[in-house]
């Protein structure tokens, strides 16, 4: 960790509440786990759910590790100015882009499953068609 910490606001670690940009704040230190999101064993969401407001429960709760607790240190970027943390906030959801099924790999595995046949069936006719005339 930094010998002279830097001392962040609420408003200043509030709005960092996306996938490719997170902070949390955890027992008076605020991390910025951007790096983390793919390989937390949670995934995102988890991360994502304990913006916006102190996460000290949420990751008590859960019982980590040691090891778990000791990589924090490399996301370490400072300390909470503690009097800017409001005691109680509504939870506002994390802007996330829309869920689109039509670009997910499953959706282009279904077309594919639809189109390669019609495609074989289509070469095998022509096939046909053309060496049946010679």
């Amino acid at each position: 960790m930094a010998s002279d910490p830097k001392i962040h606001t609420f408003e200043e670690v509030a709005p960092h509440n996306k996938t490719k940009d997170c902070w949390l704040i955890i027992s008076g230190k605020v991390y910025d786990v951007t790096p983390f999101m793919d390989d937390h064993p949670g995934g995102d969401e988890v991360l994502l759910s304990a913006t916006g407001k102190d996460a000290t429960n949420d990751f008590e709760d859960v019982g980590h590790s040691d090891s778990a607790r000791e990589m924090m240190d490399k996301y370490y970027i400072g300390e909470i100015d503690a009097s800017t943390v409001p005691l109680n906030r509504t939870y506002i959801p994390p802007h996330q882009p829309p869920y689109n099924p039509d670009k997910t790999p499953e959706f282009l595995i279904k077309i594919l499953q639809f189109l390669v046949p019609l495609l074989i069936l289509g070469l095998a006719l022509a096939v046909r068609h053309y060496t049946k005339e010679k």
